[in-house]
C-alpha cells in the first residue's frame, strides 16, 4: 500500500487530480475498495478545503482503517518533501535555466491532459449515465463557474440532486 501511494506521489506534477487515474488504477481493480468508494471519497474531498492529497488518506482508511490513513497520508506526500528539501538550495539557479523553463511547460501541457483523462475516467464515465445526471453536472458546473458559488453549496446540490434523480428513476 506505501508503494502504490509513494509512487503516486512522486508523478504528481500541477495538482493532486493529476493522481486519480494512477489511484484507480491501482487501487480498484486489486479489490482494495470499490469504484463507488473511490468515486464517493473523490467527491468528500473536492467538498473540503485544502490539498486533493488528502484524498489519499481516505482511501488508506477505507483499505486499513487509521493506521491505512496515516501511511498513505505520509506515502502520499514524501515524495514532494523529498524534492523541496533536495532542490531548495539550487532553485533560483535551477529555475533561470531555460531548458528547466522548457520542461515545466511541457510539464503542464501534460498536466492538462491527464486532467482531462481524470475527468472523462473516472468520473464522467462512472457519473453521466442519463441527460438527467448531465443536466445536473452542467447545473453544478454553472453554479461554481458563472455564479461563483461556494464549492460546499454545490456539493449540496449535487448530492439533493443526484437524491433526487435516483428516486425518480427508481
Amino acid at each position: 500500500m506505501f508503494d502504490t501511494f509513494y509512487r503516486a506521489g512522486s508523478l504528481v506534477f500541477g495538482g493532486g487530480h493529476v493522481v486519480l487515474p494512477i489511484l484507480q488504477a491501482e487501487l480498484v481493480p486489486s479489490g482494495w475498495l470499490t469504484d463507488a468508494q473511490f468515486l464517493a471519497g473523490y467527491g468528500a474531498a473536492q467538498a473540503v478545503p485544502g490539498p486533493l492529497f488528502t484524498f489519499s488518506a481516505y482511501l488508506g482508511s477505507v483499505m486499513n482503517g487509521w493506521a491505512g490513513a496515516v501511511a498513505a497520508l505520509i506515502a502520499m506526500f514524501l515524495p514532494s518533501f523529498l524534492l523541496v528539501i533536495g532542490t531548495l538550495p539550487y532553485w533560483d539557479t535551477i529555475r533561470r535555466r531555460s531548458n528547466v523553463q522548457f520542461v515545466f511547460q511541457g510539464m503542464n501541457a501534460a498536466v492538462v491532459g491527464i486532467l482531462l483523462a481524470a475527468l472523462y475516467d473516472p468520473v464522467w464515465i462512472k457519473a453521466i449515465h442519463t441527460p438527467y445526471d448531465f443536466c445536473l453536472a452542467l447545473a453544478a458546473f454553472g453554479m461554481l463557474m458563472l455564479w461563483k458559488l461556494p464549492p460546499w453549496m454545490v456539493v449540496l446540490f449535487s448530492a439533493v440532486g443526484g437524491a433526487l434523480l435516483v428516486s425518480l428513476v427508481s
